[in-house]
């Protein structure tokens, strides 16, 4: 797969889908000129825009360089698509800990707004994601994690149920699984961070066509591990069947779901 493609696919078509999550969780935190805010697995940077937009000095740290030469375009002074509303940034390919150097003063948030709860295992990362990001954190900062809501009310769990069964039959690591309702609660405790409030957001998915929703799932990486089991031809007829139910009398695509965040606190 072309990962520039499939990088502009995340950007164009998928990652405005979590709009409306972004948006709840900055207006709950009341982001803005005193926020310093660290981006863990930030993609192509469409939520830092957002907290810049508002004021915030943000830092972004991925290690896809595809994502985030795209999240370069949008928030870098440098960039000829460089917006006017946007604060200081920052960038990181890498780890957390690469990014400590790059700010003096303590982050007041930490967000990884990339779900966890659809496929086996896909939790357990964050925990040295966290351990490596919360030393730059101040004392009662916020962090943000993200996750899917219950199967019964996103839509789109039925397209990553069928889909994912191509790479796994068996259901073992990798395969898609129903969100828990304490998914994010154990990994802020495994971290060791205090719960301070969550909250269930609707985020629907909207796309043009067929083609385009295909593309803008297939970015997301959850359907990697089904293409390297069978090949890109049988996921794309699987997926596009798959979302046959979803498809509205006019061609569009459009799937309800709710996602859940959770905040926690640094101790």
């Amino acid at each position: 797969m072309d990962q520039n493609a499939r990088a502009r696919d995340w950007s164009e078509i998928q990652e405005r889908m979590l709009v409306p999550l972004y948006e709840a969780v900055y207006e709950r935190l009341e982001v803005g000129p005193a926020t310093r805010l660290l981006g863990l697995r930030c993609g192509t940077g469409l939520a830092l825009l957002m907290a810049a937009s508002r004021g915030a000095a943000v830092t972004g740290v991925d290690t896809c360089p595809e994502r985030l030469a795209l999240a370069r375009e949008r928030l870098l002074p440098d960039s000829a698509r460089a917006t006017r509303a946007r604060a200081a940034a920052t960038l990181v390919d890498g780890s957390p800990a690469d990014a400590a150097g790059a700010q003096t003063p303590a982050y007041t948030v930490v967000t990884v707004f990339e779900p966890v709860g659809c496929l086996a295992g896909d939790a357990e990362g964050l925990d040295e994601l966290l351990a490596q990001a919360l030393p730059s954190a101040g004392r009662g900062a916020a962090v943000v994690l993200a996750g899917w809501g219950p199967p019964e009310r996103c839509a789109t769990s039925s397209v990553l149920r069928v889909a994912t069964k191509l790479a796994d039959p068996l259901g073992s690591a990798g395969s898609w699984r129903p969100s828990r309702r304490d998914d994010l609660e154990e990994v802020a405790q495994r971290a060791g961070l205090k719960p301070d409030g969550s909250g269930r957001v609707a985020c629907p998915f909207g796309y043009a066509d067929l083609d385009s929703a295909v593309r803008g799932l297939l970015s997301t990486g959850l359907f990697d591990a089904a293409i390297a089991a069978t090949d890109r031809k049988q996921v794309d007829k699987e997926l596009a069947e798959a979302l046959h139910p979803h498809r509205r009398p006019d061609g569009t695509v459009w799937m309800p779901n709710v996602f859940r965040y959770l905040i926690a606190r640094v101790r």
